[in-house]
């Protein structure tokens, strides 16, 4: 059985999701009951592969701690830091070492979830592939033209001008590994000697030039979180999703399912969903919460939160609320 291992970056601060990503790394953002990481790690063991290296940068200490106490039993993982950030070919040039004895590597990139893609991607014939879907911001991606094979004849990162608007979305597969990082180091030691950013397109764009094949593969589920927006409605899919529909009762409250309540939660004289995830030992009293992700020990008194993210450790109180629900009661949530 060949080996497998997957990489996968988290180093980047997450500006896109201040102020939650002061104090935490975006990967560690709640989405439907567990971090951002533990959806990708669970994803890539399910498709087979426990060798695992993270590529750590801000707040690092915190993933590696997330990694180690849920996963030491699941995945074998390695660790490298990428100091300073130079971007996403800076980082897999990084894990060379940890990687050039594989037959294979898949890159994920930590702030993006995906389906049954994962398993599809590796179980394609071609050798190298990318996983792509059309958009219609093209300009925030690096962007793939491609032939009628689907094989990659272009790779351009943030076009000014998109001549396609099929972007990469963090899914990658190489079986070329050793030429994988021989283009980087060349992207990098012939770059201009200020630059400060190497972008994985550009070592792609690189391999292509050598003639070597470069596929793309259309991705259906990919779900971003690299922004409030995206997580909220990554949040809403996968609850709906969940196998396991959970059961909840709590005094005088009525649950609109889906939604994910961690253990040790205090709810009281609320209404809760739908597509509500609450993180453990959140107390939440005299409310209507729909369409958010409630961070660990929170506090939540007389209010009405709607689309809204909530760190850890936040209190938040409102004015007094009457709330008295009956049987057959229909309850219009609606801004």
């Amino acid at each position: 059985m060949s080996l497998k291992k997957a990489i996968i970056p988290v180093a980047g601060v997450g500006s896109r999701l201040r102020p939650h990503t002061h104090t935490q790394p975006k990967p560690m953002m709640p989405v439907a009951g567990k971090p951002i990481l533990g959806h990708i790690i669970d994803s890539i063991i399910d498709a087979g592969i426990t060798h695992q290296v993270f590529v750590l940068g801000y707040l690092g200490e915190k993933i590696r701690e997330y990694v180690e106490t849920e996963y030491s039993d699941k995945i074998q993982a390695e660790f490298v830091v990428q100091e300073p950030r130079r971007g996403l070919a800076h980082a897999i040039y990084l894990c060379k070492t940890e990687t050039l004895e594989a037959e294979e590597i898949l890159i994920v990139l930590g702030d993006t979830i995906f389906g049954n893609e994962i398993k599809q991607i590796l179980q394609s014939p071609y050798p190298n592939l990318l996983g792509v879907q059309e958009v219609e911001t093209p300009r925030k991606f690096g962007i793939i033209i491609a032939d009628e094979d689907n094989k990659v004849v272009k790779a351009i990162e943030k076009p000014e001008i998109p001549v396609s608007n099929l972007a990469m979305v963090g899914l990658y597969k190489f079986r070329q590994i050793k030429l994988l990082f021989q283009c980087i180091q060349d992207l990098m030691e012939n770059s201009p000697e200020n630059a400060n950013q190497f972008f994985l397109t550009d070592g792609i764009m690189k391999m292509v030039e050598k003639g070597v094949g470069v596929h793309v593969f259309q991705v259906d589920n990919w779900y971003d979180c690299g922004n409030r927006e995206s997580l909220l409605h990554t949040n809403r899919i996968l609850l709906d999703r969940a196998k396991n529909k959970q059961v909840h009762q709590f005094e005088n409250t009525v649950i609109l399912p889906p939604v994910h309540i961690a253990p040790g939660c205090d709810i009281r004289n609320s209404v809760i969903g739908p597509y509500v995830a609450i993180a453990e030992n959140s107390h939440i009293y005299n409310s209507i919460v729909r369409d958010s992700i409630v961070g660990a020990y929170a506090q939540l008194e007389d209010i009405v939160l709607h689309k809204s993210v909530l760190g850890n450790d936040t209190s938040f109180k409102g004015k007094s609320h009457s709330v008295n629900v009956g049987d057959s009661t229909e309850i219009d949530l609606n801004e």
